[in-house]
């Protein structure tokens, strides 16, 4: 997964949120006709892309688009850190965490109501698998305050924008689980990792936990998106251009309109999503 984009009515303050909570710093900036795009993230990495688009109506959290924009951070010293600076800063609201067993996780929204999942995996050796074959997941309870005391250091905390991180994986509202899953696994091509979560749905590529998630906890029935502040495109990248061919071919296949600009393939969800997919540089 690529850095994911994000509308913003007040790009100062935003950029300023994502620096100060979770230590991004500036990668790039440039203007699009009236349009201001920011990316920042770890060292070289993007991890977000603010376009500045005032005016837009505020985020509905009853609409679809975004659940929450999942950070993953290397080690439990990085996400102590990260996870203790979101806190500090008065713009954050905590909104949960929990023990997934494959992954721990925090969750924040940012000040334009996006929300960020902040989290570490467990080893792979370390998941576990029904007879079904479907991975095993599930909510269970962290303790922040005790999770800090033990993960913590100094030198997170001192260095934490030099820590490596990523964007693992993407949360999404949508209007019904079938039609999700016809887009995104039927069509995109990911493969189903846990189906059987109440108004839920998780895939992946190359038997990871989730790249990707749908679920209708908020948004069930919901239509198309209209123009509002939030999430602008969601990225994914693939080893080359002969992965795009593939995905042209199966897009083909399921009549699903896309535009191929030989760099990316673009194509919008039954929701007005975008996504975006490139190859790696």
């Amino acid at each position: 997964m690529d850095a994911v984009t994000l509308r913003v009515g007040d790009l100062e303050l935003m950029s300023s949120y994502y620096a100060n909570a979770l230590a991004l710093e500036p990668i790039a900036e440039s203007a699009r006709g009236a349009e201001v795009h920011r990316v920042l993230g770890r060292g070289t990495t993007p991890m977000v892309r603010l376009v500045s688009t005032p005016g837009l109506p505020a985020v509905d959290p009853r609409q679809a688009g975004l659940y929450h924009t999942a950070f993953l951070f290397d080690d439990e010293p990085s996400l102590a850190a990260t996870v203790y600076r979101a806190a500090r800063d008065p713009r954050s609201r905590f909104t949960g965490s929990a023990d997934h067993l494959v992954s721990e996780a925090f969750y924040f929204t940012d000040p334009e109501g996006n929300g960020i999942e902040l989290y570490v995996d467990r080893p792979r050796s370390a998941w576990t698998y029904g007879d079904d074959g479907e991975l095993k997941m599930d909510v269970l309870r962290l303790d922040p305050n005790a999770y800090l005391q033990a993960h913590l250091t100094e030198d997170a905390l001192a260095h934490t924008a030099a820590r490596a991180g990523r964007v693992g994986h993407v949360h999404l509202q949508v209007g019904d689980i079938r039609t999700a899953r016809e887009f995104y696994i039927d069509g995109l091509g990911f493969e189903t990792t846990v189906a059987s979560y109440p108004g839920a749905l998780f895939a992946s590529a190359g038997g990871y936990h989730h790249h990707i998630a749908m679920n209708t906890w908020q948004s069930r029935g919901a239509g198309p998106r209209a123009a509002s502040l939030g999430l602008g495109d969601v990225a994914i990248t693939v080893p080359g251009r002969e992965d795009l061919d593939a995905l042209a071919a199966r897009l083909r296949d399921r009549r699903i309109p896309f535009a191929d600009d030989g760099r990316a393939i673009r194509v919008t969800d039954p929701w007005q999503t975008q996504v975006t997919v490139a190859p790696a540089i």
